[in-house]
């Protein structure tokens, strides 16, 4: 009898026309670290008297399918991320490299199936009506560079053969650490030992009285761009405009020897002004938990470009 191993579970994404229908090809195979997308249906304890101390039969509760997808940052399956998290991009160039550029504030975001594999049992879980939630990455000098997407679904439909055909393989040309900077104002910053980004559509679930227990949408609210820069503490550039509450305007990006590129530019940061601690002998460092907000210039809060090989998102 076999026995599932995650390094043989596949994944596949498509894009869905209708929310909450799978679509019948198109699907894309998925690089992916790890995986907690699920469905859960929690048991309600019976509250009911007058049967003995032993209790009645629980009852099921309503349906929650979410959960978060570890991805490599890459030059090409990225760009499906992005368009989940930001809508389709504008796509510029008549011939490869294609520059693709991602906006927030679109009120609409698309929905996509996801279908995860463990082909040794055999079981295939097809998570219709995923929209994103939220996108989170860290920047730091060494490791594994990876993003954590994390999902809303509607539902979960589970079966022995996969519902995604063959799906399309897209060539895997990973960023690392080692091919980040960031700018600020158009220059490179400093002394910066770690940073990390979150986008959030903060999406609200439309949770109507169904059969079936799902939930009717997730819809998109407010979005938030948040994250945190730590530095050593050798000039008073960031803090003096901490102080003054200004906005300033950063540029997390990746650029691979061969051309590929991910930008990711937050047009408006706004810095608290942070605690300088002397902890010890060794240098001091200070972390900026920065808020991004709408640029009345450009219009918007943030803006991705991803510079690939790939003729259309």
């Amino acid at each position: 009898m076999a026995r599932a191993q995650g390094a043989r579970a596949q994944m596949a994404l498509a894009f869905e026309t209708i929310y909450g229908t799978p679509p019948a090809s198109g699907f894309t195979k998925m690089p992916f670290a790890s995986a907690s997308l699920g469905a859960e249906q929690p048991l309600l304890n019976s509250e009911l008297l007058g049967y003995g101390r032993d209790p009645l039969a629980p009852i099921k509760d309503a349906v929650t399918a979410d959960g978060d997808v570890v991805v490599p940052i890459d030059a090409e399956a990225f760009g499906l991320w992005l368009k989940a998290a930001f809508g389709a991009p504008t796509t510029t160039g008549t011939e490869a490299p294609y520059s693709h550029e991602f906006q927030s504030g679109a009120w609409t975001l698309p929905s996509l199936s996801i279908e995860t594999g463990m082909p040794e049992v055999p079981r295939y879980a097809m998570y219709s009506g995923c929209v994103l939630d939220q996108l989170n990455w860290q920047m730091q000098r060494s490791g594994l560079l990876t993003a954590t997407a994390r999902l809303v679904a509607q539902g979960e439909t589970v079966g022995t053969t996969s519902s995604a055909g063959t799906p399309d393989a897209l060539e895997l040309k990973r960023f690392g650490h080692f091919n980040g900077s960031i700018a600020r104002n158009g220059s490179a910053l400093g002394n910066v030992v770690s940073a990390d980004i979150t986008y959030a559509n903060n999406l609200d679930r439309i949770e109507t009285i169904r059969a079936d227990g799902r939930i009717d949408g997730a819809d998109p609210s407010i979005a938030a761009l948040t994250g945190s820069i730590e530095v050593r503490f050798a000039d008073s550039t960031l803090v003096t405009q901490a102080i003054n509450g200004d906005a300033c305007e950063m540029e997390f990006a990746y650029v691979l020897p061969s051309g590929e590129s991910f930008t990711f530019t937050v047009h408006a940061v706004y810095l608290p002004r942070p605690r300088i601690e002397i902890s010890g002998p060794q240098g001091v460092q200070a972390t900026f938990d920065w808020q991004a907000a709408r640029d009345s210039v450009v219009g918007r809060m943030c803006t991705a470009t991803l510079v690939n090989d790939v003729e259309t998102y």
